[in-house]
């Protein structure tokens, strides 16, 4: 039966479900928010956290490099942790506003009979400049360089400086560190979102 042939009641139903509906998604899209900004402090944090691991373990390196060179293996376990948890929470800030950029719009959009591509504005507006593929390009860098280049250039360093006869575990810590920091290089690459406007990479497999 359809509502204009219900009692008047009906459509009265229907708009307070509209009106429900329209509630839950506000407050949903609050919650993201909310979620978004606080990963978004975190991740930003973790640079300057990386930062200030390179500091000590690099200064007590340099103290006696013949005694402490070792320690250049631990800088790749660094890269590894802290920039694993960076990337994890950098997909996440992209995955929140891909999800409200493609999701939440079309749903708010039937409720309020608007276009998705005229809600939540700013979702888009932030990612339509002109310099936005050279600023993100520029950050890719940026990551690659502070969480796999530099653990590389500690292999490197604990390579030239490092004993001459190498054990089995350290020529294993070694090439796995080496392995996985190439793997956590493509993963950066792969999560990196270049595009403009509403649109936005698909997830990878």
């Amino acid at each position: 039966m359809l509502p204009n042939d219900a009692d008047p009641s009906m459509d009265k139903k229907i708009g307070s479900t509209q009106e429900w509906l329209l509630w839950v998604h506000l407050n949903e899209y609050v919650k993201l928010k909310d979620e978004q900004i606080t990963r978004m402090r975190f991740r930003d944090n973790l640079l300057y956290v990386t930062l200030a691991a390179f500091g000590g373990v690099i200064s007590y390196t340099i103290s006696n490099p013949s005694q402490h060179y070792y320690t250049f293996l631990v800088l790749p376990w660094v890269c590894l942790i802290l920039g694993w948890t960076y990337l994890v929470n950098d997909e996440k800030i992209t995955a929140i506003g891909r999800y409200i950029r493609l999701t939440m719009t079309e749903k708010v959009g039937k409720l309020v009979n608007e276009q998705p591509e005229l809600l939540f504005g700013w979702e888009i507006a932030h990612r339509d400049d002109n310099w936005r593929k050279l600023r993100k390009k520029f950050q890719l860098l940026i990551d690659e360089v502070m969480f796999c280049l530099s653990g590389l250039v500690a292999l490197g360093f604990f390579w030239e400086l490092g004993p001459k006869s190498w054990n089995s575990p350290l020529l294993y810590t070694f090439i796995l560190e080496g392995i996985l920091l190439c793997w956590l290089g493509l993963w950066i690459f792969i999560y990196a979102d270049l595009k403009k406007g509403r649109s936005s990479n698909s997830s990878p497999p």
